[in-house]
């Protein structure tokens, strides 16, 4: 006799950070596998990052995105890039980004490093996705011009990427205690893993990478307490040859759509879950995006990997037996 299993209706997800590969690296995903992939993990809306190729920096490729995601009913929130090709210094039209879909402006893939520009940016009033790589040290300097621009009379918005050091977290505490609005994000394997799960493929390796123990337990310590506001996913898929050649030679990236649900309740529990990737996310953005999903709250389910709706099979969650699952019907 099949057993009863209690459904839970909850808002869907909203992730702030995943890379659908289109236009550009079709052979690693797709708008339509990404938005698949992202359906059966329980979100109804993600916010692409820029760096494809062509970039999106221009209004052409955002209308392109966009036009993609249309017939399958799904909310794609497109990410502009913040300057041009992303590894120049040169300002994109904010304006005309926004007026084509634009929601925010990333050079996800390319820290910001030139100071004048990141001021520049933050004067715009735009949303501001900062991707950092010497994180701390950049997370520092960045919520300095953040308070400059604050002084001069400006209106900045500022929201870090995928948080995973212990020392990023302190500063956006602090910062926060001193009253600075900013926001943060991080991502479930950097509260799951550290770098000591590592092996000698490519399947651990992303960009921020993975932190020690004294890491993973600030970024758990960071969203208890709400320095950290946001659990996005960092999806960012590659073939699974690329990613199963040697560490060294693998580029950065892990999927995370179809698990982050059930690795963040089982963390967080279902209130701050969902306050994670469904409310703040929806807060930081200012998006609408009344969709409802049903989860099984009590199912315990095996990830396997070759079941994903994504184009990457490889995931270092293979086998790991999770809580709360996704009802697709």
């Amino acid at each position: 006799m099949e057993k009863n299993i209690k459904i839970t209706q909850i808002p869907s997800l909203i992730d702030m950070h995943v890379h659908f590969r289109e236009p550009g690296y079709t052979y690693k995903e797709t708008i339509e596998t990404g938005i698949k992939s992202a359906i059966a993990g329980g979100f109804s809306g993600v916010c692409t990052m820029p760096n494809t190729n062509p970039v999106a920096d221009n209004k052409k490729v955002i209308k392109e995105i966009l036009s993609k995601a249309k017939k399958y009913k799904f909310n794609i929130y497109p990410i502009g890039a913040v300057t041009k090709n992303l590894n120049s210094d040169e300002l994109v039209d904010f304006a005309e980004l926004k007026k084509a879909g634009a929601v925010a402006f990333s050079n996800d893939g390319l820290p910001i490093l030139n100071k004048d520009v990141f001021f520049q940016a933050l004067k715009s009033g735009e949303l501001i996705l900062s991707h950092c790589e010497n994180e701390a040290e950049e997370v520092q300097w960045q919520i300095e011009i953040f308070k400059k621009a604050l002084a001069e009379g400006y209106n900045p918005r500022l929201h870090f990427c995928h948080i995973s050091k212990k020392e990023s977290v302190e500063l956006i505490r602090f910062a926060k205690k001193e009253g600075v609005n900013i926001t943060a994000e991080t991502a479930p394997h950097y509260f799951t893993f550290t770098n000591e799960n590592i092996d000698n493929t490519g399947m651990f390796k992303m960009n921020p990478p993975l932190g020690t123990q004294a890491d993973k337990r600030a970024v758990m310590e960071g969203l208890m307490d709400n320095t950290i506001d946001v659990v996005a996913t960092d999806h960012a898929p590659h073939s699974d040859e690329e990613k199963l050649m040697p560490y060294i030679d693998s580029p950065n990236g892990i999927t995370g759509l179809e698990t982050a649900f059930s690795l963040t309740y089982q963390l967080l529990g279902l209130e701050k879950t969902l306050e994670k990737m469904a409310y703040n996310p929806r807060k930081i953005l200012k998006i609408v995006n009344k969709k409802m999903i049903k989860v099984a709250l009590d199912e315990q389910w095996v990830v396997v990997p070759k079941f994903f709706k994504t184009k990457c099979k490889v995931s270092p969650y293979k086998g790991m037996k999770l809580k709360g699952k996704i009802i697709n019907e």
